[in-house]
């Protein structure tokens, strides 16, 4: 395997992480470069670790969460969103900073980078050395989800409301993506 491959694959695994870090960027006011570095954080850092979970442990543990990782990421994302839409339609302003907690942060990580574990077992069969694959992956979707994070700049003249409904609906519509890959179009 290639670096250029590598790098497919990292651009590839940080498409979700992007997707949820521009969700929160969208909605997320306050504190504005530490909840940016807390996401893009959280996903960088579980897509440094799950495809080293994967390579490690390869087959039996790939078997094993394949067969429910979809559903879990649904629900994950499910969740999520519908928090956010609720506390978009509450009269209190700045709910959502303060629901970024360390569960959240680990749940956000985790939903993000459960196809990363599948590719560090292909990883592992590709004969990659794998601290160094997952290190670039974890930068890239680091840096990735930053960017994405701070692309709320375009769109602030936008409705606080509207902003957090659609980014609710966003991490929904993941979740059923998701789903439906696993489920029709596999």
């Amino acid at each position: 395997m290639s670096f250029f491959d590598v790098l497919l694959l990292a651009l590839a695994l940080s498409v979700d992480a992007f997707v949820v870090s521009f969700s929160y960027g969208l909605i997320i006011k306050k504190h504005r470069w530490l909840n940016g570095m807390k996401i893009a954080l959280a996903v960088g850092g579980g897509q440094f670790l799950m495809p080293i979970a994967g390579w490690y442990c390869s087959i039996p543990v790939s078997a094993y969460v394949a067969r429910f990782d979809h559903w879990l990421v649904f629900l994950v994302f499910g969740i999520l969103g519908l928090n956010i839409i609720i506390n978009a339609l509450s009269t209190e302003v700045g709910k959502l900073e303060k629901n970024l907690t360390l569960p959240v942060l680990l749940a956000v990580g985790l939903a993000t980078s459960i196809d990363a574990m599948a590719a560090g077992v292909s990883l592992y069969f590709a004969k990659v050395q794998i601290f160094g694959a997952a290190l670039f992956i974890g930068l890239t979707t680091f840096i990735l989800s930053l960017v994405a994070f701070y692309l709320k700049r375009f769109f602030k003249k936008l409705p606080r409301q509207k902003m957090e409904i659609g980014a609710g609906v966003i991490l929904i519509l993941l979740g059923v993506k998701v789903l439906c890959e696993h489920l029709f179009w596999s």
